[in-house]
């Protein structure tokens, strides 16, 4: 049997293949995807069909992977399930990213082919070529670029490649304290016993309509959210930016959201947000970030409607939910649920011994969605499991009676902002060069929009003075925007403890309330 992701989300197709699949919402701006454009099932089936042929007559290795930094739209999204469907391995990869993390990528991952904005074809294309890539295609979001060009002249008949379902599908960058990127290895087995579960889990249904309002270089839009549409046969709204009173004018239209905690924060600010506006609506998801208990609160209060927060990472897909349907239980607001059907979580002491309900400790997991490690790391691979085979999240949390999980911390200071994952010591390795900067500290501090909001201290050399402002901006051009510190200190020097590690504890104390 083919256990090929494709095949199963192709098997979910409706059965009126020129029904919509996916309809591009219209922003109240004219930014929409040109026009209000709808694709339908067929479509679906035709475009990946063709994209997956002109991968193939390219006479890749077996195995290549295909890099993405393109721009959301619903042909960027053809092009991933292009690469399923064709039995490659697909890196998406966040188009904010700058030269520097760019070139990091196409170094350690090698792809076969990237496809790029064609506004940034003159500097990608080199990069890319230095590090070995032997095709660079051009997608934009009008549907132009060199990628459909191609794929116009080819067959739009394609036989699903076979794969088993430990087969790599696709490799996922996160970052680590260390600064040096990991790229997490998911199967296809992962990723479809995932889908299926959420499918199950939260009750989806052919006649849902999802707002897809989410980036697709990352779990939660590119495969959480459009999985679940296509695996359930439903239709999607598609969003290709975020727009907070364009999205609530749709909820009219539809079943189902998913965001991260501060698009729910964006929605709460417009006057459009009431109940009449979600009657139609059966599920809020959050997720990719903390979901203050303020947010919580305050949505019940103005849809009508509780969110359903639930907890997952790039290595293992997601691992726990609070429950869809009232009969599998009420959602807390605070924690992340219980774990999947399928999926096994535990909290451990520092010891080793699972700790008692309501105990703080590290959360690990196993299950079939759990990762099979990190490209080309064997050793950190080694190192982030147990020796009995758990996955170490890296999160600190706790589990109650009935088995729901909070999380309470996270170690190594990951930062989340506004959904991203944002890692203090590569931030810290670029402050670091800059001239004039002896060192620095790199923290998350409380953001009502956000979550959380990256900050810097700083130390200076000695006759040099720093001007925060001038060194946002060279950040500005060097990293993602979501990375660079909103604020800049300058201080004499870092608090340390008497070993002679920064106190960050100290530091978020400190700046604790500068959003507030």
């Amino acid at each position: 049997m083919n256990a090929n992701l494709f095949a199963a989300l192709q098997g979910a197709f409706p059965a009126d293949l020129d029904s919509c699949a996916i309809e591009c919402a219209e922003c109240s701006d004219g930014s929409a995807q040109g026009q209000e454009l709808h694709y339908s099932w067929r479509d679906l089936e035709r475009g990946t069909a063709m994209l997956a042929n002109l991968l193939l007559s390219l006479d890749l290795p077996a195995g290549s992977r295909i890099a993405a930094h393109t721009e959301k739209s619903v042909e960027a999204l053809m092009l991933y399930l292009a690469v399923l469907r064709a039995g490659y391995v697909y890196l998406p990869l966040n188009p904010a990213y700058q030269a520097a993390e760019l070139d990091y990528f196409l170094k350690d991952a090698e792809p076969a082919v990237l496809v790029c904005a064609g506004a940034q074809f003159s500097w990608v294309s080199k990069l890319a070529f230095l590090a070995g890539t032997t095709y660079v295609f051009t997608l934009n979001g009008d549907r132009s670029g060199s990628l459909l060009d191609r794929a116009s002249s080819m067959s739009d008949r394609h036989d699903v490649a076979e794969k088993s379902a430990g087969d790599l599908a696709a490799i996922l960058y996160t970052s680590g304290t260390t600064g040096l990127s990991k790229g997490a290895m998911l199967s296809h087995g992962n990723l479809l016993s995932n889908a299926r579960t959420l499918k199950d889990f939260w009750a989806w249904r052919s006649d849902d309509v999802l707002i897809h309002a989410l980036p697709i270089f990352h779990v939660h839009g590119l495969f959480v959210a459009s999985h679940g549409a296509i695996l359930a046969g439903a239709k999607m709204i598609w969003f290709a930016k975020f727009e907070p009173r364009d999205v609530i004018r749709r909820f009219a239209d539809a079943t189902v959201f998913m965001g991260v905690p501060t698009l729910y924060v964006r929605m709460l600010g417009e006057a459009a947000l009431t109940p009449a506006a979600c009657t139609r609506m059966r599920l809020f998801i959050s997720g990719s970030a903390p979901l203050l208990l303020d947010t919580f609160a305050d949505w019940q209060t103005r849809s009508g409607h509780i969110i359903l927060e639930r907890y997952g990472m790039s290595e293992t897909l997601m691992l726990s939910s609070n429950p869809c349907r009232a009969l599998d239980g009420e959602r807390v607001g605070g924690t992340v649920g219980p774990a999947l059907p399928g999926v096994e979580l535990r909290v451990q002491d520092e010891a080793g011994r699972l700790c008692a309900p309501g105990e703080i400790g590290a959360i690990e997991a196993r299950g079939p969605n759990v990762f099979s490690g990190y490209w080309r790391m064997p050793e950190k691979t080694q190192q982030e499991f147990t020796a009995d085979g758990w996955f170490k999240t890296g999160d600190v949390g706790k589990r109650d009676t009935n088995g729901y999980v909070t999380i309470v911390g996270r170690s190594k200071d990951l930062i989340i902002s506004g959904g991203f994952n944002v890692y203090p010591a590569e931030i810290e390795g670029f402050l670091n060069e800059l001239e004039g900067v002896a060192e620095s500290a790199v923290i998350g501090v409380p953001h009502a929009d956000f979550g959380e909001a990256v900050i810097a201290v700083l130390v200076a050399k000695p006759a040099h003075s720093l001007d925060g402002a001038a060194l946002i901006a060279t950040l500005k051009r060097q990293i993602a925007g979501f990375k660079v510190p909103k604020q800049i200190f300058v201080v004499g020097e870092l608090p340390r403890n008497a070993m002679g590690k920064v106190q960050k504890k100290l530091l978020r104390e400190q700046h604790g309330g500068l959003f507030a």
